[in-house]
């Protein structure tokens, strides 16, 4: 059973949140895991491994809305600012200002990776029918198929 968007929501705005929702829950699993390491807690490892399994629960929910490059490179750019972030103001890691300029326009690279008009926000049954190659006593058969056939 996966997660389902309320019926109000728009496609991109599903995908949006799933992009964030999974940055989020990746960077709790890496700082779980970190601390798990520091502490030799096994308490923290096993909260790090429960939460890298909800994160693939989620990321396998989220496929059912938008595309899988669309996804990932969402969750990587949020993940990217995140860990960033985690880095600077948890545990004190300072950036010196060359290279926070890099980070930006590797991370502006990415925003314009995913807003260009070959990302499609539509799920792959919403683009219409599959084809489907069948091949029965060495013959090969197309037939076109509706994706919730497949």
């Amino acid at each position: 059973m996966l997660l389902r968007a309320p019926a109000t929501w728009s496609t991109p705005v599903v995908a949006a949140v799933a992009m964030l929702l999974l940055a989020a829950v990746d960077l709790a699993a890496a700082y779980a895991t970190k601390e798990a390491v520091v502490r030799r807690s096994p308490s923290w490892a096993l909260a790090g491994v429960a939460l890298f399994v909800l994160l693939f629960y989620v990321y396998a929910s989220s496929l059912q809305y938008a595309e899988l490059a669309l996804v990932t490179l969402g969750w990587v750019v949020a993940l990217q600012v995140g860990v960033l972030l985690l880095d600077r103001f948890h545990y004190g890691q300072a950036l010196s200002a060359d290279k926070w300029v890099a980070v930006g326009l590797i991370i502006a690279a990415q925003v314009y990776l995913l807003a260009a008009p070959g990302f499609s926000s539509q799920p792959a049954q919403a683009r219409g029918p599959d084809v489907v190659h069948v091949v029965l006593d060495g013959a090969v058969d197309v037939h076109q198929v509706p994706a919730s056939r497949v």
